[in-house]
């Protein structure tokens, strides 16, 4: 996929651009030193991950995001900020965590408010699904974590759903740790919309 266009030179280095769609990602090479990475699914304008990053300067976060516009907006933000330990990808989700991220590679997965897709011939497109509970399953690190958050209470139900039956996990816990909150999140407490979260912890390793 091409670099996004009309970045700082700063914005741009936040970028990073993998050499196949399909080789796994090197966090070692990628971030110039080992340390535990976490990997936010679908980052939006970056407010969480740059949030998240500058926090925990003792890890490592990858930020997921396929608009370019998005994108954009996060790495100035995190350039803004001079974050060093954060990159930003621009692909798909459901890929990145099936294809870019090597078995056990993961501390931590983040998925902040996913498109609910709420007509009902609109659901096959919603990003949690079984399969996508498996593979990031085998992309988590033992005790490893997922951290889910939607507005949608349908959709919730549904990815409540998959996570009773997903392979590798732990029972899904109310989740009250204390996050920073996304723009969608400010946006939604504004409108006096309810939050619904799922914290889920890896027990096991998977096929």
């Amino acid at each position: 996929m091409p670099r996004t266009r009309n970045l700082s030179p700063a914005a741009a280095a936040v970028e990073y651009l993998p050499p196949s769609d399909a080789q796994r990602l090197d966090f070692a090479h990628l971030f110039r030193g080992r340390a535990p990475v976490e990997v936010d699914l679908g980052c939006g304008d970056g407010a969480y991950l740059a949030a998240l990053a500058s926090e925990n300067p003792g890890r490592n976060f990858v930020g997921i995001e396929r608009l370019a516009g998005r994108i954009r907006s996060a790495c100035t933000r995190v350039a803004a900020r001079q974050l060093t330990n954060v990159r930003l990808l621009r692909t798909d989700a459901a890929h990145a965590v099936e294809h870019l991220f090597a078995r056990g590679s993961v501390a931590t997965f983040h998925l902040m408010f996913p498109d609910p897709w709420p007509k009902r011939r609109h659901h096959r497109r919603r990003l949690v699904t079984d399969a996508f509970f498996l593979a990031m399953a085998r992309a988590l690190a033992l005790s490893g974590t997922v951290r889910i958050a939607t507005d949608h209470h349908d959709y919730f139900e549904q990815i409540a759903r998959s996570a009773s039956n997903a392979a590798g996990f732990e029972s899904f816990l109310s989740d009250d740790h204390i996050v920073p909150a996304t723009t969608f999140e400010q946006r939604f407490r504004s409108a006096g919309a309810p939050i619904y979260r799922l914290l889920l912890r890896k027990t096991c390793d998977v096929r």
